[in-house]
């Protein structure tokens, strides 16, 4: 991610650690919609990919003072955002049908105030936005679904999320070279399928 938006995050969480609740409320804004889109395309269910964001910012609002910024906010974010959307679509694949989770638990301001629940103003844009997409761009997320985890996630994260292998790699745990290979495995193996539904 460039580095204005890298600043800007970094002022936000010493506003928040500073005992600002906008600040937090800024952070939700700024990177809410993009990891909707993400946690989507990855498991296909609006009201899971709603749920997954939000739980990932619950747990970010607990540990954001032990941030250290080894890599940037919106890594993190994300490593966070992979680890619950792999728990919840396996808990789905287990079980068949989603697990309603409150998100409503009291959270705490930094000087340990109630400070209600989560402004996610820009999420309920999203499944709309979701909604519209072409017959073809359905097709191509459809085809992403039915791809085995690892590369799923490699290409969500290559192009919906439009990261570098680089940050892709700090995001799954892998090395750049597996990550290259995950994305070459899912492109081929996503233009085999879409060939063959041509076919069909």
């Amino acid at each position: 991610m460039d580095e204005p938006v890298k600043t800007e995050d970094c002022e936000l969480i010493k506003s928040f650690n500073s005992g600002s609740e906008s600040a937090f409320d800024e952070l939700v804004r700024r990177h809410s919609t993009q990891m909707f889109k993400v946690a989507y395309g990855f498991l296909r269910s609006h009201e899971d990919a709603e749920e997954v964001v939000q739980d990932t910012f619950v747990k970010v609002y607990r540990n954001l003072k032990t941030f250290r910024g080894d890599s940037s906010l919106s890594t993190w974010l994300h490593r966070i955002l992979l680890n619950l959307a792999r728990n919840r679509y396996h808990w789905n694949k287990r079980r068949g049908e989603q697990q309603k989770t409150s998100i409503s638990e009291n959270r705490k301001t930094p000087d340990g105030r109630d400070a209600g629940d989560i402004d996610f103003a820009d999420m309920a844009h999203s499944p709309d936005a979701m909604k519209e997409k072409s017959e073809e761009e359905e097709r191509i997320m459809t085809a992403i679904s039915g791809l085995p985890g690892t590369l799923r996630e490699a290409i969500i994260l290559r192009h919906i999320e439009d990261m570098r292998y680089e940050e892709i790699a700090k995001v799954t745990g892998a090395n750049i070279g597996t990550v290259k290979s995950r994305i070459s495995r899912a492109r081929e193996a996503l233009t085999k399928v879409l060939k063959s539904e041509t076919r069909s």
